[in-house]
C-alpha cells in the first residue's frame, strides 16, 4: 500500500488588510494547504511556515535566517513589483524562486506620481489652506511655474517612468530620462521618441529638471542615492517626486534641502521607514506632500495583486517555475 503523499504548504505571513480570499482559493484548488500567520515576526514565520513549499509575504521582510530555516521552501512569492525585502542571494543560493507582480499597477503608480506633482506644482496645500473668507486673497512666497515652460525629469525609464512621461509629457515644456539599464536599441529609441522623452545621463537630467521625478527598484547602488550632492545639483527652487522606495533619498539631506529653498518642494509616496516615527522630518511639512504609500492601490490592483501572487504558486506547482521570477535559478 502506497504512501500518502505529504501535503503542499503555502503560507501567507502577513495579509493586514488585504483580503487574499480569492488567493487563498487559487492555491487550495492548485493543491496546497493555506496557512495565515498574520505575523512580521521572524521566529514566529519560521514556527509557523517551518514545511512551507510557498512563502507568501505582504510586507513582512524575509531574511536569510528565515530562508535558511525553511528547508522546504521552493518560492517566495510577493504581492508587490518591489523585492528589496527579500535576500534574494539567499534565496537563490537555496534554490528558491522570488516572484513580484510586474505591471500590475504601471497605470494607478503613473498617475498617483503625476497627481501629486500637479499638486506640489500648483501649491495646493496653501491654496486650499488659504480658500477661506479671511484669507481668499493670499498669495504664496513665490508664484507657481508654467508647466509648458518647465522640464520634466524621470530617472528609471521602466514601465512606469515610460507611462508617466505619456501621461505628462503633453503638460511640459520637455521631458529629459536616464535610465542605466534600459538597453539602446532602435525599438527603445522609437519609444522614447513617441513619447517626447530625450534619453541623457544623469547629470543633464538632475541639473536641468525643473520637477525630478524617481522611478528606480531599490538596490546597493540606489540607495540613498538622492543625497546632499545630488540634491544640490538640481535647479534652486526645484522639485522632487518618489513613488518608488523611501530609501532612495538621503531623508534629512531631502529635509535640509527644503529648509534652505534649494528644494520648493517634495512629493513622495514612500518613507524609507513606514508608517515614520514621530518626528521624522519629512511629516508635516507645508512643502512636502506626502500620500501613505498608496501610488499602487486601485479597484483593479486590489483584487490583481493578490491574483497574481497565489497564482506564480499556482503555476510554479503546475510547471516546476513561476510566471514572474525576479532572480534565475540555475
Amino acid at each position: 500500500m502506497s504512501a500518502t503523499p505529504a501535503p503542499r504548504i503555502a503560507v501567507y505571513t502577513d495579509t493586514d488588510d488585504t483580503d487574499v480570499a480569492a488567493g487563498v482559493r487559487l492555491l487550495e484548488d492548485a493543491g496546497f494547504t493555506v496557512r495565515l500567520l498574520e505575523t512580521r515576526d521572524p521566529a514566529e514565520i519560521i514556527a509557523g511556515a517551518h514545511d512551507a513549499e510557498v512563502l507568501l509575504p505582504g510586507y513582512a521582510s524575509i531574511t536569510r535566517e528565515i530562508i535558511e530555516a525553511l528547508p522546504n521552501l521552493k518560492v517566495i512569492a510577493l504581492m508587490s513589483m518591489g523585492f528589496d525585502y527579500v535576500d534574494i542571494d539567499a534565496a537563490t543560493e537555496h534554490g528558491i524562486w522570488v516572484t513580484n507582480v510586474p505591471g500590475a499597477a504601471t497605470e494607478e503608480v503613473a498617475t498617483h506620481a503625476l497627481a501629486i506633482l500637479l499638486h506640489a506644482t500648483r501649491q495646493l496645500p496653501f491654496y486650499l489652506a488659504s480658500a477661506t473668507p479671511a484669507d481668499w486673497n493670499s498669495r504664496a512666497e513665490v508664484a507657481p511655474p508654467r508647466l509648458s515652460e518647465t522640464t520634466l525629469g524621470i530617472v528609471g525609464l521602466g514601465k512606469i517612468g515610460r507611462e508617466l512621461a505619456r501621461l505628462a509629457g503633453p503638460l511640459f515644456g520637455r521631458v529629459l530620462g536616464y535610465d542605466p539599464l534600459l538597453p539602446d536599441t532602435p525599438e527603445i529609441r522609437a519609444d522614447l521618441d513617441a513619447l517626447g522623452v530625450t534619453r541623457t545621463d544623469l547629470d543633464t537630467v538632475r541639473r536641468e529638471s525643473h520637477a525630478l521625478s524617481l522611478h528606480l527598484p531599490l538596490t546597493p547602488e540606489t540607495g540613498r542615492m538622492v543625497d546632499a550632492a545630488f540634491l544640490a545639483d538640481m535647479p534652486r527652487g526645484s522639485m522632487l517626486v518618489n513613488v518608488s522606495r523611501g530609501a532612495l533619498i538621503d531623508e534629512p539631506a531631502l529635509a535640509a534641502a527644503l529648509d534652505a529653498g534649494q528644494l520648493s518642494a517634495a512629493a513622495l509616496d514612500v518613507l524609507a521607514e513606514e508608517p515614520p516615527a514621530p518626528g521624522h522630518p519629512l511629516v508635516g511639512r507645508d512643502d512636502v506632500i506626502l500620500t501613505p504609500h498608496i501610488a499602487y492601490f486601485s479597484a483593479r490592483t486590489e483584487t490583481e495583486y493578490v491574483r497574481i501572487q497565489a497564482q506564480n504558486a499556482a503555476t510554479y506547482a503546475e510547471t516546476g517555475a513561476p510566471d514572474s521570477p525576479v532572480n534565475l535559478l540555475s
